[in-house]
């Protein structure tokens, strides 16, 4: 807890709340972008704790909730194959598709591993070359970087074996595509901090530029986001629309250009569907075509699914800042972690699990304690 535990004194998150007090004047809506940010925040109950005038509204900065439902049964096609050992993170288990999830699949007899770093993927095709090992590589840019490594690797070591079925998606065109959207109601943003540590935070300037909007880069812990609410803030109320960097014991402009580099090396910009947004114009990232051979899209042939979204879940809008987890109907009834409607009420980083996990609907339980 070295080096945390001065982030979680309440005595110095007070403080901070308490300038923000000061500094407010009129009604403000903010986003964090980020999933994990959202969960700390509900967690600590870092929203009821602000003035009235600062509303908080979540982003979509939880890779499970946004990979489209398309990609979701991809992989449950490619799955259900006897030849395949499909491996994943554990949190993509739980998302449901058009009709199951990946534990359904691993129930009917299919070989689904959880994974915890794209290297045990690896370690798995070696130990099976009679098998075809497919890695579900999801993520934002800070899984990126270890996605292209493996794929450089599987070449290196001539593992014909291996493939991986790409979900990786860039923050910045999403953002764009919020605060340009009709219905946008944010008016500044929370950038994460470990996003930002592998890019940094240099294509965040023209967004906060073109948009009017502030933007500052924040980490996890309650004094990281309170003090970037703050910094927030101070510029809303002065006119100012800037990127700031409140996280810069982890955080640099330029990034990290190595990661940067291996990135480039692998993945080439594309067209990304977001699930509950729909596609945003090169809002991810695909193989380049020298690496083709380890697509696992095109290695079993699953390109032409094209599944429907349900209609009841309005993750999308919560996703986009729209609505919050309580105004969807179904949440905490009809959907719930046992039986999800959508991503967002599974994954350890979603707005609705969030929610389910630190409040509900009707309660009366003031913010804990700091």
């Amino acid at each position: 807890m070295k080096h945390v535990s001065e982030y979680r004194e309440g005595r110095l998150v007070q403080a901070v709340l308490g300038e923000i007090q000061r500094a407010v004047t009129r009604p403000w809506v903010l986003m964090e972008i980020c999933g994990g940010q959202t969960h700390a925040i509900i967690r600590h109950g870092l929203d009821r704790l602000l003035p009235p005038q600062v509303e908080l509204v979540h982003g979509p900065g939880c890779p499970v909730c946004v990979t489209s439902l398309e990609l979701i049964d991809k992989a449950l096609a490619i799955a259900a194959r006897p030849e395949v050992i499909f491996v994943s993170f554990g949190d993509m288990l739980r998302v449901p598709g058009s009709s199951g999830d990946l534990f359904a699949v691993r129930a009917s007899g299919a070989d689904v591993r959880v994974v915890y770093s794209p290297l045990d993927a690896l370690r798995i095709a070696q130990d099976n070359p009679d098998r075809q090992v497919v890695h579900f590589a999801i993520g934002f840019e800070t899984t990126a970087p270890a996605n292209a490594m493996s794929v450089l690797q599987a070449q290196s070591l001539g593992l014909a074996n291996f493939s991986v079925l790409v979900s990786q998606l860039c923050v910045p065109p999403a953002v764009r595509a919020i605060l340009g959207s009709p219905g946008n109601r944010v008016q500044a943003l929370l950038a994460a901090g470990h996003v930002c540590n592998v890019m940094g935070y240099w294509e965040y300037e023209p967004i906060a530029a073109d948009y009017r909007a502030p933007i500052v880069v924040t980490g996890f812990e309650p004094l990281d986001l309170a003090e970037g609410i703050l910094r927030t803030v101070r510029q809303l109320e002065s006119g100012r629309c800037q990127v700031e960097n409140a996280y810069a014991r982890t955080v640099t402009r330029e990034g990290n250009r190595a990661a940067q580099r291996a990135i480039q090396r692998v993945f080439e910009p594309c067209d990304r569907k977001w699930r509950g947004i729909g596609a945003i114009p090169m809002s991810g990232w695909r193989l380049r075509e020298e690496f083709e051979a380890f697509d696992a899209e095109k290695r079993f042939e699953v390109a032409d699914i094209r599944p429907e979204e349900s209609a009841v879940c309005i993750s999308g809008q919560i996703l986009q800042g729209l609505k919050k987890p309580a105004d969807c109907p179904a949440f905490a009834r009809e959907c719930t972690p046992e039986h999800p409607l959508g991503a967002t009420i599974v994954s350890a980083e979603g707005a609705c699990s969030a929610y389910y996990r630190y409040r509900s609907m009707t309660d009366p339980r003031p913010a804990r304690d700091l």
